[in-house]
């Protein structure tokens, strides 16, 4: 029998089985009889049921009846969520098309490749340490995909640093790069972290793990670091902000009445303030500080800002040339105050030199009380104003380079003798024989600049031999006072011992010899 007959005959005696058994019985045998293979194991007890998954004559309504049983994929698909919800054209897509059945008990209709599996179509995308981490740690072998845990406290209850304290909304946190890097936004809480505070560990505010109710004060964490020792009292933020406790926002200049100023910048703040600035107020004049500065020991009053700036001591803002009645000129302006004034500036000085420097009057006041005849603000010893020329005395010639102290023995100066011999007795070359009277020949040119005439200036003009005799060759005898020893004017006075005729002819020479010598005689 041809095969195409045989086919045909088995079906007709299967046909008239079936025709033989009741009418429910046989539609179930005929569905039975006609299924493509056994369904898998998960779906078993609808093998009988053909009705649970196919519609008849409609095959566009088997996934409506896969949806109907399977409600958890149908509200990921409704809700575009979980892996089913994020497949392109999934409301179009038959479910058959992926998952057929009838392929035996052990078939995979899932058909999973965890190697190549792309979580980012699922709810839960694998970032940092999570992609490591291996399927099963998540996934239980005794449960669909879909029913693993998403939240962390989940999987990382043991690895709860805080033990539950903080909840369990770890993401606020942490992320899955690591535990150990937490990016948990203070800023939404009641304590923004703001300078310094960015930076410090969260341990070094949560002592032991403690979060609910930490202390928001700044004393309350760094009372240790009270450089005050609590004299300012506990509102650092008064005075400091997190940039850094040497970062002051308080402002001396705008928040007080006494702006800092100079070198008061520069002075720590419990040199003024002993104690809290905020509830003991202290005085703002510069005697209530500098008191024990004062070297005038009280005599200028306590108005120190009348001379002092603070800049510093040194630096005095009193203009004495305009302030005053008495410029400060030459060596004044290096004085210590206290040289001139030794009692209370209330009381007036006199501006006379004298008033001053009467002990430095190495005159002795002989020369008057009005030192600026002489003298100026310049020095003592310095160029000394005074004109010579209007004394008893000018200096001309040598004695105009002549210092004081030449003939100025002592600083009186007065009744300095002014003859030529109480100065140059020691530098007489005639030994007094010519007498005390210098300037008769000599003049304050020089020593050898002499303008004496005998001709004209004595009784005995000088003749002949006589012209070129010294001084000392008549005048042998020292002087008694001004003028010479008065001499004869006889020849024998002086030529006796020259006289070859003995006194024979008496003493009157001229009567037979010249002066210009005594070889030429004339007879009388």
């Amino acid at each position: 029998m041809p095969r195409l007959y045989r086919i045909r005959y088995c079906a007709w005696l299967g046909l008239l089985a079936l025709l033989s058994l009741p009418l429910g019985t046989r539609a179930a045998d005929v569905e039975t009889l006609v299924m493509p293979g056994p369904l898998i194991q998960g779906h078993a007890k609808y093998e009988t049921q053909c009705s649970r998954c196919h519609a008849k004559f409609s095959k566009k309504r088997q996934s409506t009846l896969c949806l109907a049983c399977h409600k958890k994929v149908a509200g990921d698909i409704r809700g575009g969520k979980g892996y089913h919800g994020r497949i392109e054209n999934i409301r179009t897509t038959e479910c058959k098309s992926c998952h057929t059945d009838h392929k035996g008990r052990n078939a995979d209709i899932v058909q999973l490749d965890r190697e190549t599996f792309d979580h980012r179509k699922t709810d839960f995308m694998l970032k940092g340490a999570h992609r490591g981490v291996a399927c099963t740690s998540c996934h239980k072998s005794d449960k669909p995909f879909r029913d693993a845990p998403s939240r962390c406290v989940s999987c990382h209850r043991k690895d709860d640093r805080h033990k539950g304290r903080l909840g369990d909304d770890c993401g606020s946190c942490h992320d899955a790069r690591a535990w150990n890097r937490p990016h948990f936004d203070h800023s939404k809480t009641d304590y923004p972290l703001v300078g310094r505070h960015k930076k410090v560990a969260c341990n070094g505010c949560h002592i032991n793990q403690r979060y609910k109710k930490t202390p928001t004060t700044c004393y309350s964490c760094h009372a240790v670091q009270d450089v005050h020792a609590g004299r300012y009292g506990r509102k650092c933020d008064s005075c400091h902000s997190p940039s850094g406790w040497k970062k002051s926002k308080f402002n001396h200049d705008k928040d007080t009445d006494f702006p800092l100023h100079g070198a008061h910048k520069d002075v720590p703040c419990s040199q003024c303030h002993a104690k809290d600035p905020f509830k003991h107020k202290i005085a703002s004049t510069c005697y209530s500080c500098h008191r024990y500065d004062d070297r005038h020991n009280g005599r200028y009053g306590k108005k120190c800002e009348t001379c002092h700036e603070d800049t510093g001591w040194s630096r005095v803002s009193f203009n004495h040339d305009k302030d005053t009645d008495f410029p400060l000129r030459g060596a004044h302006r290096k004085a210590d105050c206290d040289a001139c004034h030794q009692g209370p500036l209330s009381r007036s000085l006199s501006v006379k030199c004298v008033a001053c420097h009467r002990a430095d009057d190495v005159h002795r006041g002989q020369q008057g009380t009005d030192c600026a005849q002489c003298h100026n603000e310049s020095s003592w010893n310095g160029r000394v104003l005074f004109d010579h020329g209007l004394t008893r005395f000018p200096l001309v010639g040598q004695h105009a380079v002549v210092p004081c102290e030449e003939c100025h023995a002592n600083a009186t100066y007065k009744n300095t003798p002014t003859d030529c011999a109480s100065c140059h007795a020691g530098k007489d070359a005639h030994h007094k024989r010519l007498g005390s009277n210098c300037e008769q020949c000599h003049n304050p040119s020089g020593w050898n600049l002499w303008h004496f005439d005998h001709d004209t200036q004595t009784d005995y003009p000088l003749k002949g031999s006589h012209r070129g005799l010294q001084c000392e060759a008549c005048h042998t005898r020292p002087a008694g006072g001004q003028k010479p020893v008065h001499l004869s004017d006889s020849c024998y006075a002086c030529h006796q011992a020259d006289d070859t005729h003995r006194g024979g002819f008496g003493t009157n020479c001229g009567r037979c010899h010249e002066t210009s010598s005594f070889s030429d005689v004339h007879m009388p």
